[in-house]
């Protein structure tokens, strides 16, 4: 194992003798029993932003699906593979799950390369073509007049929230269960700098800060 990681070793061996004797139980339960957990949680891949440690779940509490931006595809029953879709498949028709959050956040590396529309970063611009989805077809994405670029790329980021939000609902078992009210949809936007979390307000489609509603 010298080639593995050592801090990753390190971190196993503290999780064993001091987080998993008081979670033993729980984790013998999950294994019997399978998971249940009530609620998908579609996050960016940014090291930075972990929906296991901001809302402080234990194992089998969230499902978790993590792509470049937190972006959701519109559906597309193709024969190509789509691994967003399919986590949403087995969260909503075999989990049940009874609630869908797409977590943005800040200083989002891949928002900030749409944005710049930066040069393909290997041959193939898997980024870029990722990124592509983010935008309808003939959809122009500019600055505005008088906003600030800081200003700018904190309002794509959060659009990101609500093109994602958009996209689901174009799953047919996803609206289905939303129509149902079996399952509801949530937006929310971790700021990283001090750790702040705003959740989407349905009525307004703003983001209010948890803190501030506490």
């Amino acid at each position: 194992m010298s080639s593995f990681p050592q801090s990753l070793l390190d971190g196993y061996r503290t999780f064993r003798t001091q987080r998993l004797p008081t979670e033993q139980s729980r984790y013998r339960e999950l294994s019997e029993r399978g998971q249940s957990p009530e609620t998908m949680v579609i996050g960016c891949c940014d090291s930075r932003v972990s929906p296991e440690v901001i809302f402080d779940a234990g194992p089998g509490e969230l499902f978790v699906m993590r792509n470049i931006a937190n972006l959701v595809p519109v559906y597309q029953p193709d024969a190509n593979a789509h691994g967003v879709s399919a986590a949403l498949e087995f969260a909503v028709n075999v989990l049940h799950v009874k609630h869908i959050v797409v977590l943005g956040h800040a200083q989002c590396g891949g928002i900030r390369a749409f944005i710049d529309k930066a040069a393909p970063l290997s041959p193939g611009d898997f980024i870029g073509k990722w990124m592509a989805m983010f935008i309808k077809p003939g959809e122009v994405v500019e600055q505005r007049d008088r906003e600030t670029m800081a200003d700018f790329i904190v309002r794509i980021e959060k659009a990101a929230v609500f093109r994602s939000l958009e996209n689901l609902m174009t799953f047919p078992f996803v609206r289905s269960a939303v129509e149902r009210g079996d399952m509801r949809l949530h937006g929310a936007y971790f700021g990283v700098a001090r750790g702040l979390l705003f959740v989407l307000d349905p009525a307004t489609k703003e983001f209010r800060s948890v803190v501030e509603a506490a």
